[in-house]
C-alpha cells in the first residue's frame, strides 16, 4: 500500500538565510514581514508585521529580504539527503517534500524506526519541519495542517481525518472557498459530502480533481525526483564550537549521508570539499582527495581526520557543509582472487594517508605513457591520475626497469656478452622513430644469460653496434 510522508518547512524563507535564535531575525516580503524566529515572535513580531512596526517591537530585530533561490536550493539539498530514505520523492509548492515511504518500511524495520530517521537527519541539518501521513500525496499536505497527535495517524479513515480541517486550507481555489463559505461549508468534512459532479458544477472541474486526488480516486502523477550530478549537505552545531575534536561526529555524519548518496546512484568520487562555517560568517575551505574514487565513509573520515588534525581555527564554527561537485560510474576493484586476504591496507589507501599527512607534492608515482622510444615512455609525477589506466600491451611487454642510458655490448663474431653470455630468445621489435630531429633506428631483442636473467637488448641499425636497455624483473 502507498504511504506518503509530507515535510512541510514553514520557516524555510528564515533558515536558508538565518538559523540564529540569539536574537530575533525576520524574512521580509514587499515590506512586510513574512515570517519570522521564535525570538522575534516572542517580541510580538508576526507574519503581516509592517516593517516600521516590526522595528518598533524590537530593537535589536535583524530583517533580511527573501530570498527564494536560496529557498530552493535549500529544498534541493534536502532532497539530496531524503533520496537516502526514499527514491520515490519530488518538491511540492516551494517549500513541501513528498515521499513515498511505503515501500522502505521494511528496511527501516518500521514506520516509528523511520519516522525518527527523518527526525534526526532534519535535526542535524537545522530544519523544523511540520510533518503527515497519508495514502495520497495531498493527503499527506493537509494532514500537515492537523494537530500533530493526529498527522501521522494512519489508523483512522481518510475522511475522518480530513473532516475537521478548514476550506481555507485549498488556497489555490479562492473563488471556489468563497462561494462554499457563502453557502455555510466551512470544513472538509462538510465538503466531501458533496456529490462530485454537483460540486464541479459548482466550483470546478480543478477543484474537484483535486479533492477526487486528494482521496485516491484520481491519479496523481508528480515528476520524480532526479539526483543532481553534485551532492551538498550541511550539519549546524547550535553553538560555537572552537575544538576540532568536536566536529568529528557531525564529519561522520556528513560522510555517512554522502556515501549513502553515492552507493544508491551508483557513483564514487575521488575529492570532497568541506565548508567550516565560522560564527563570525567567515567560511574556511579544506579539500581532501583520494587516489581512487569510491564510496566508504570510513576512508573519507580518514583522510578528513588527518588534516583536521593540521587546521588551526581562526574563530568559532557554528556550521560544517560537505560538497563535491565531481561523480564518477560506480565500479567495483579488480581483486585478485587471493592477494587481498594477506594485504592488511591497499596501496591506494597508504598513498591517500601519506599525501593527506606530508602534501600532495610529497608522493611521486611512475607509469608507462605511450611513446614509442623507450626512454621516452616512463613518467614520474606527482598526478594522481597517472598509472590508473591499464597498460598497452606494447608497454605490457617492455621491461618497467630501463637504464638511464643505453650501455654497449661486448661483442665477439657473433656471440654478445654482459655478464656473460647472452641467448637471444624473441625479436626483432623494430622502432624507428624521431625523425625530425636524431633519426632512430633500432631492432629490439629479449635475451637470457646462464643464469635466466632476461635482458632487453638492441641493435642499433644506423651504427651497426649493440646495446642493453633493460632488465626484466
Amino acid at each position: 500500500m502507498a504511504l506518503w510522508l509530507c515535510l512541510r518547512f514553514d520557516l524555510l524563507p528564515l533558515q536558508c538565510l538565518n538559523r540564529s535564535e540569539q536574537q530575533p531575525v525576520a524574512v521580509i516580503d514587499r515590506q512586510r514581514v513574512f515570517c519570522a524566529n521564535h525570538n522575534a515572535l516572542a517580541q510580538g513580531i508576526k507574519s503581516g508585521t509592517g516593517v516600521a512596526t516590526a522595528r518598533a517591537l524590537a530593537e535589536n530585530l535583524l530583517l533580511l529580504e527573501r530570498n527564494q533561490v536560496a529557498e530552493s536550493n535549500c529544498l534541493e539539498r534536502l532532497c539530496c539527503w531524503a533520496y537516502s530514505i526514499t527514491p520515490n520523492l519530488y518538491r511540492y509548492r516551494g517549500n513541501c517534500l513528498m515521499l513515498e515511504i511505503g515501500g522502505c518500511l521494511a528496511l527501516f524495520r518500521g514506520l516509528d524506526s523511520l519516522l525518527a530517521e527523518v527526525d534526526r537527519g532534519l535535526g542535524t541539518r537545522g530544519y523544523q519541519s511540520r510533518t503527515g501521513l497519508a495514502s495520497t500525496p495531498k493527503a499527506a499536505w493537509l494532514m500537515s495542517f492537523a494537530d500533530p497527535d493526529q498527522s501521522l495517524d494512519i489508523s483512522i479513515d481518510i475522511y475522518q481525518r480530513l473532516a475537521p480541517l478548514p476550506i481555507t486550507l485549498l488556497e489555490d481555489f479562492p473563488k471556489a472557498i468563497t462561494s462554499l463559505q457563502r453557502a455555510g461549508l466551512h470544513c472538509l468534512g462538510e465538503l466531501l459530502k458533496l456529490p462530485p459532479p454537483a460540486l464541479s458544477k459548482r466550483c470546478g472541474v480543478e477543484f474537484t480533481r483535486f479533492l477526487q486526488q486528494t482521496l485516491g480516486n484520481m491519479a496523481d502523477r508528480e515528476p520524480e525526483y532526479q539526483p543532481p550530478r553534485t551532492f551538498h549537505d550541511e550539519y549546524w552545531f547550535g553553538y560555537e564550537v572552537k575544538a576540532n575534536q568536536e566536529m568529528l561526529p557531525a564529519i561522520q555524519l556528513l560522510l555517512q549521508s554522502f556515501c549513502q548518496f553515492l552507493r544508491q546512484t551508483q557513483l564514487q568520487s575521488g575529492e570532497v570539499r568541506w565548508r567550516l562555517i565560522g560564527i563570525d560568517g567567515k567560511i574556511d575551505n579544506m579539500v581532501v582527495r583520494s587516489a581512487a574514487s569510491h564510496s566508504t565513509w570510513e576512508n573519507w573520515y580518514q583522510l578528513t581526520y588527518i588534516q583536521l588534525e593540521r587546521l588551526q581555527l581562526n574563530t568559532g564554527v557554528e556550521g560544517l557543509a560537505l560538497e563535491c561537485h565531481g561523480f564518477n560510474s560506480g565500479q567495483l576493484p579488480a581483486l585478485d582472487l587471493f592477494s587481498p586476504r594477506n594485504q592488511k591496507e591497499p596501496l591506494a589507501s597508504l598513498l591517500d594517508r601519506l599525501r593527506s599527512r606530508m602534501g600532495l607534492q610529497a608522493i611521486e608515482k611512475i607509469a608507462c605513457r605511450e611513446e614509442h622510444l623507450p626512454e621516452f615512455a616512463l613518467q614520474v609525477s606527482n598526478d594522481t591520475d597517472i598509472g590508473d589506466q591499464d597498460q598497452t600491451p606494447v608497454a605490457a611487454t617492455r621491461p618497467f626497469w630501463l637504464m638511464p642510458d643505453p650501455q654497449p655490448l661486448k661483442q665477439y663474431g657473433s656471440q654478445l656478452y654482459w655478464n656473460g653470455r647472452l641467448q637471444l630468445l624473441y625479436g626483432p621489435e623494430r622502432i624507428e622513430d624521431n625523425w625530425w630531429q636524431r633519426a632512430v633506428s633500432r631492432d629490439y631483442y629479449v635475451a637470457r644469460d646462464s643464469g635466466s636473467q632476461h635482458y632487453w637488448i638492441f641493435r642499433d641499425r644506423l651504427d651497426n653496434h649493440w646495446y642493453i636497455q633493460g632488465i626484466f624483473t
